[in-house]
């Protein structure tokens, strides 16, 4: 087969790829920027980044994702709804036809890994059949530098990434054209029918959250990560759109990495090389450093709108989606620390984006609530991150802030971060960023300057000796006053015109946790659930003196 690159020892014979056209071997992003102009794949915007756009598919498509049932793995997946089970033989037909397919096409492949800590990386290959996924594999993994270590690169897991290849779900066994198949047998992940490159990076999360915890003892977390000056680390849990690349992006502290990491007896390491952000209504004023990643080259813009003819960008057209991205290298974030390596954290702040309105901006919880919030995953998906979802956020229980990529039984990874919260003595904090005044429609969002403020507050340590008032609902330590944050902003009840209203929606929110917390009664201690909110609480305020909230 012709090739183009460094001639690599294992080739893609060793997958099965025969009669390519011509194989691109792991170009560089100047590289990779040539093909994408000269196969009409997208188009260079003012200040060098190249935009795209991914058509009909602009967000993940869960019910398309499917993990094949086989020996080596049935007895440890969590199916359900998120792990949905695909034959041995259905899979091997599946490939075969896109085998088929990839005959006389060109190919383009990036080796890479997953994981800044060496000890704990996961060695991957992947294949595209479109010089821009693989840039935005490029991007989000860690390169390979090193010519003698690229030729002799031996794949643990390998991507093959065929947008272009529609699957009919009446021969191959899947829900629609899209299917996003991982074989854990043949150490194998197929994505195809759709362009959206989200899809890509998560299947990857869905192999480490399985491969890690068993293998090496390793908490695998969605999560975003930053350190202080003095080595404080902090973890910000979180799904798509409840600001986790956003309040990681400190200039005043150093950025792990944005959305994915593992926890090990050494403390926290980036699984990604690069970041994929959130870029709609960007605004450079409350997110400089993520706005000048959106004018550097080597960033991919996708389903962002440009003027064709100054080829400047507009972050607040939403015409095609709200979930607008940017992938960049995370070398583009300058104060990111150099190794993806962080130390044991001492704060860790779960985000939630309620759109209820009902939840504080800011709360202390004891490690009690920490773990039954972390099993809960209170959030709200807004528009445009999954395929479906109406243009109002819908509020979901994401457990351990991340179903969708949970490949084990949630027990497993809310017991392994319960052990290194006592193990290590950590603050914890719920922090909403969604609607403060009212719920969606009728409140607004939480101002991000606030949102700043209250994590600075948390990371400087303002918050572990001010007094507090308890939410009576769900048993929450709000505290009675932050720096630089308006003091009736603090208890989310004071912002609604009609008290009432607020009552009555907080209990009905408290029954939804009650509800959804029912699948988890059995498998947790009964300090956990003790920590459920209660509908029936009398809805008077509370004042009280914030009390060691540890033993």
């Amino acid at each position: 087969m012709p090739s183009k690159g460094l001639k690599h020892k294992v080739g893609l014979e060793h997958h099965g790829i025969k009669n390519a056209k011509e194989i691109y071997w792991n170009l560089t992003t100047p590289g990779l920027y040539e093909h994408i102009v000269r196969n009409g794949e997208g188009r260079l915007a003012h200040l060098g980044p190249v935009v795209v756009a991914t058509g009909e598919h602009t967000g993940r498509a869960p019910n398309d994702k499917f993990v094949v049932k086989e020996p080596t793995s049935q007895d440890n997946v969590w199916w359900g709804k998120v792990n949905k089970p695909f034959e041995v033989e259905q899979f091997d037909a599946l490939y075969g036809r896109v085998l088929a397919y990839l005959q006389n096409k060109n190919l383009y492949v990036q080796d890479c890994c997953a994981g800044a800590d060496q000890g704990n990386q996961l060695h991957l290959r992947v294949i595209t059949e479109t010089a821009w996924h693989n840039l935005f594999a490029r991007n989000m993994f860690i390169q390979i530098n090193d010519h003698d270590k690229l030729a002799t690169h031996d794949p643990a897991f390998t991507i093959v990434h065929v947008p272009g290849f529609k699957a009919v779900p009446s021969i191959d066994g899947t829900n629609s054209e899209v299917f996003v198949v991982v074989d854990y047998s043949k150490q194998m992940i197929l994505i195809g029918g759709t362009n959206y490159a989200g899809e890509i990076k998560k299947s990857v999360f869905s192999v480490l959250n399985y491969l890690l915890p068993q293998k090496h003892s390793v908490l695998s977390m969605h999560c975003s990560a930053n350190t202080g000056d003095d080595g404080d680390s902090a973890i910000f849990f979180g799904l798509s759109g409840t600001g986790k690349t956003t309040l990681s992006a400190d200039p005043n502290r150093s950025l792990i990495g944005d959305d994915e990491h593992g926890w090990s007896d050494k403390g926290v390491f980036n699984f990604e090389g690069g970041c994929y952000a959130k870029v709609i209504r960007l605004s450079q004023e409350a997110e400089p450093e993520i706005y000048q990643c959106t004018r550097q080259f080597g960033t991919i813009l996708e389903n962002v709108a440009m003027d064709p003819t100054t080829r400047r960008l507009n972050l607040d057209d939403a015409s095609l989606t709200e979930n607008t991205r940017a992938s960049y290298p995370i070398t583009h974030i300058k104060n990111a620390t150099g190794d993806g390596m962080g130390d044991h954290p001492k704060n860790v702040i779960m985000l939630t984006c309620d759109a209820y309105g009902v939840m504080p901006p800011v709360a202390r919880l004891t490690p009690e609530q920490a773990m039954y919030h972390f099993i809960s995953g209170y959030t709200a998906k807004v528009a445009g991150t999954e395929k479906g979802l109406s243009r109002e956020p819908t509020a979901v229980f994401s457990t351990c802030f991340g179903a969708p990529f949970m490949t084990l039984h949630p027990s497993v990874y809310a017991n392994m971060l319960g052990e290194r919260i006592a193990e290590h003595n950590v603050d914890c904090w719920l922090v909403n960023t969604g609607w403060t005044a009212g719920p969606y429609g009728v409140g607004h969002r939480m101002e991000i300057a606030h949102t700043r403020a209250m994590i600075n507050a948390i990371l400087k340590g303002e918050l572990n000796d001010v007094e507090t008032e308890t939410d009576p609902v769900f048993g929450l330590h709000i505290p009675k006053s932050v720096r630089d944050v308006p003091d009736e902003v603090l208890n989310p009840r004071n912002t609604w015109k009609r008290k009432q209203d607020y009552d009555k929606t907080a209990r009905a929110l408290a029954t939804q946790f009650v509800e959804n917390f029912k699948e988890y009664e059995n498998s947790v201690k009964k300090e956990i659930l003790a920590a459920s909110p209660n509908p029936t609480a009398p809805v008077a305020k509370g004042r009280t003196k914030v009390q060691k909230l540890r033993g």
